[in-house]
């Protein structure tokens, strides 16, 4: 990947355990804001906005079956993060939603979240 992806979640999803309710991830929704907010920035990111049900495999392939929640932010291939919460086969990853704001201001300039 030349890229950092980012992995969301498409919201309006149904959850076998909750049943007859739609849901939607708010910490992909926080991320949603923050990339709608500052557009010519999130075009410097790979998005993929994908499917609630596991396995995922498109996040499986690029750092394991272990780590596919989501909001996540893959690095691109070589590159670290202060920020990063993880590797899997040498390519570095932010699995928090925190961080991956925190990721987003290092790597990509986007600006920080108010305290």
């Amino acid at each position: 990947m030349t890229r950092d992806r980012l992995f969301l979640l498409r919201p309006d999803f149904e959850d076998p355990a909750f049943p007859g309710r739609r849901f939607y991830c708010w910490h992909c929704a926080l991320i949603e804001g923050v990339l709608a907010s500052f557009p010519l920035l999130a075009d410097k990111l790979d998005v993929a906005r994908i499917a609630w049900p596991r396995p995922r495999q498109a996040v499986i392939a690029l750092v394991g079956e272990e780590n596919q929640s989501l909001p996540i932010l893959v690095l691109a291939d070589g590159a670290t993060s202060p920020y990063q919460t993880g590797s899997h086969q040498g390519r570095a990853f932010v699995a928090d939603k925190d961080a991956i704001l925190a990721a987003l201001s290092e790597r990509h300039g986007f600006p920080d979240p108010h305290p």
